[in-house]
């Protein structure tokens, strides 16, 4: 079983016990978050979408909230002695999905 959230303005396909990072949420650790955006369910026999899924939840737990590694952004335009160098950390929270609720 697995659905589709939505969440911080992207995506996910997630399943019972996965981990993974999303948006800040500033949230305490071992706190509940309930998604309640949830795109499409897939219950292992059809896939469900639209207004079938409109009381679709999904549950997770806050593991940690932290900082990813930094991304590099540089910008070279060749022949103009133009260079620019950026660096973006993203904040992040990291969730278990602990129930999927159809």
């Amino acid at each position: 079983m697995y659905a589709i959230i939505k969440t911080g303005g992207k995506q996910y396909k997630v399943s019972e016990g996965d981990i993974l990072n999303i948006d800040l949420l500033n949230k305490a650790p071992k706190e509940t978050v309930e998604f309640t955006e949830v795109i499409a369910v897939n219950d292992g026999k059809a896939l469900t979408t639209g207004e079938a899924v409109a009381s679709a939840k999904v549950t997770a737990e806050v593991i940690v909230e932290g900082r990813d590694k930094k991304v590099v952004i540089f910008k070279k335009r060749r022949r103009k002695d133009s260079k620019v160098k950026r660096g973006f950390r993203r904040n992040f929270t990291k969730v278990k999905i602990t129930k999927i609720a159809a």
